[in-house]
């Protein structure tokens, strides 16, 4: 009987985890239609030369979910006449980016009269006072910005951007979290956009400044590039729900207001938000070729912070909004199911963590059963999860990182798996916290002012936290544990779960490696 419900359990894992790979195959040929559909747009329409338009007037090409009943008044968007935009940057004890990030926004390039920048100032240390001179340097030459701070760190993010929102003159509202450098063309070619007066939000696609640091940013950017081109492109090309990425975006303030506001009762307030915003029938655009460059942790503890964050809030949002999409009347089908994934695919740690442990049970299983053969072999049909999700990245890689040859891709793929893998477990937790609903504090994710390709002295960084958490122990107890998955399979000769252990090995090796190395403070 146990074998049978250990059977069970691993094959329910499986189902998951091809269900969303059927998922990803879906985005790729929505993302990859969506190619024609751009090219046919004219020329002129391109925001890109700001020396060839005098009037910028973009017919907006975007593929929405229904349209409100009571939208507001259509704005002309031209050289003379601009919309309002209030810049919200959010902060909390950035001493070592907050003049880099200053001296960026204040270079966007935007009517004077109708740009105003909010610093919303959590901070505690010294970096408030660095951010306050700055702010008054930045006003004397003429530039509106206002430092606002903020003494109750009540809400944390959302708090001070709800905050900022009460306080803010621009009826649009760009938003840029601290390690983000935006172009100064960033606003010119995205707010005409909102032509379109049901268009409630705008997504641009993240950048990586220190994309080739070490091994561990040039993988987190493989991961992201795909979400920011294949994931983002393939949802909106295909009418269905996508997110707002906490920064590096546009909102219309009614949009925000219509929608309830920024709320702090789950860890990912932007993924919240962008679902109560599309539930109430506003339209959402991601715009691929508007880059806002950005800076990627390079320390594992960080990174696992951040990971940890983005899981379980993810897992919050699925309890709180789920439902709602479920239920909707005015949602099709497909849009439901690819809200499903989207708000679930956290869980594709637990089922990794399942598949991990249950592993060599069921080689023993396998071993001891002959007769259990047809159903072994009816799982291997399983795999085809693999190179669905190798053709999802390499359709990234093409589109983003075009000078990629597919011989890197054959090393830089399985390498991001292995790693995803060696993050599971860490990131299984999160999920488990946010479906049980247990609350935890914001932890942000410490920047770091790393450039690409150059080494910086993070190690000496006050912000990173160089305690060395107890999970690691259980992280080198998996990769042991698939160590011994690797000699079981010769002492039984079956090797069909060998790559499986050997992605595992090293993952979990590299994670708790990485964890121990940073946290020793070792470069």
């Amino acid at each position: 009987m146990l074998h049978w419900i250990i059977i069970a359990i691993y094959g329910l894992a499986l189902t998951f985890i091809l269900a969303y790979s059927l998922v990803q195959l879906y985005l790729v040929f929505a993302y990859k239609r969506s190619f024609s559909a751009k090219s046919e747009i004219s020329p002129s329409a391109e925001l890109g030369n700001q020396d060839q338009k005098s009037e910028m007037v973009l017919k907006s090409e975007i593929n929405g979910l229904g349209h409100r009943q009571s939208a507001p008044s259509q704005i002309l968007f031209s050289e003379n006449s601009f919309p309002s935009v209030t810049v919200q940057l959010p902060v909390y004890n950035e001493l070592y980016v907050i003049e880099r990030l200053l001296e960026s926004v204040s270079k966007i390039d935007y009517p004077h009269d109708k740009l105003e920048i909010q610093v919303l100032d959590d901070s505690t240390d010294e970096s408030y006072g660095i951010a306050k001179a700055k702010v008054k340097e930045l006003s004397d030459q003429g530039i509106d910005i206002k430092h606002i701070h903020r003494t109750d760190r009540s809400g944390f993010k959302a708090g001070a951007l709800a905050n900022g929102l009460k306080q803010c003159k621009g009826d649009f509202i760009a938003i840029f979290d601290a390690d983000f450098l935006p172009n100064p063309d960033f606003l010119k070619r995205l707010i005409p956009h909102f032509q379109d007066e049901n268009l409630g939000m705008v997504q641009s696609r993240w950048g990586h400044i220190n994309r080739n640091y070490s091994l561990l940013t040039n993988l987190q950017a493989f991961g992201l590039d795909a979400h920011f081109s294949v994931e983002q492109g393939g949802r909106n090309a295909a009418n269905h729900f996508i997110n707002f990425n906490g920064t590096a975006g546009i909102w219309r303030k009614e949009t925000i207001i219509d929608a309830g506001g920024w709320s702090a009762d789950t860890l990912t307030e932007d993924l919240d938000l962008s679902y109560r915003a599309q539930l109430k029938g506003w339209k959402f655009l991601f715009v691929e070729e508007v880059e806002a460059p950005a800076e990627l942790p390079a320390e594992m503890n960080a990174l696992k912070n951040q990971q940890y964050r983005w899981n379980k809030g993810a897992a919050e949002c699925m309890r709180k909004n789920l439902p709602k999409v479920l239920v909707s009347k005015d949602l099709s089908l497909s849009t439901k199911l690819n809200a499903i994934f989207h708000l679930m695919n956290s869980s594709i740690f637990i089922c990794v963590i399942l598949l991990s442990v249950l592993s060599i049970p069921l080689m023993w299983i396998k071993f001891e059963h002959p007769e259990l053969r047809l159903v072994f072999q009816i799982a291997s049909g399983f795999l085809i999860a693999l190179p669905i999700l190798a053709l999802f990245y390499w359709t990234s890689e093409q589109k983003v990182a075009k000078k990629s040859s597919f011989w890197s891709f054959l090393v830089k793929f399985p390498a991001f798996l292995s790693v995803s893998m060696g993050l599971a477990l860490h990131n299984a937790i999160a999920v488990f916290e946010g479906y049980l609903g247990r609350k935890t504090p914001f932890v942000r994710t410490p920047k770091l002012n790393l450039k690409d390709k150059k080494k910086g002295e993070w190690t000496k960084n006050i912000y990173l936290d160089k305690r060395l958490s107890p999970l690691v122990i259980a992280e080198i107890a998996m990769a042991f544990y698939a160590l011994s998955g690797i000699v079981l399979a010769f002492k039984l000769n079956d090797y069909g779960l060998l790559p499986f252990h050997f992605f595992l090995l090293f993952g979990f090796g590299f994670v708790a490696f990485t964890s121990i190395r940073h946290s020793l403070k070792f470069q």
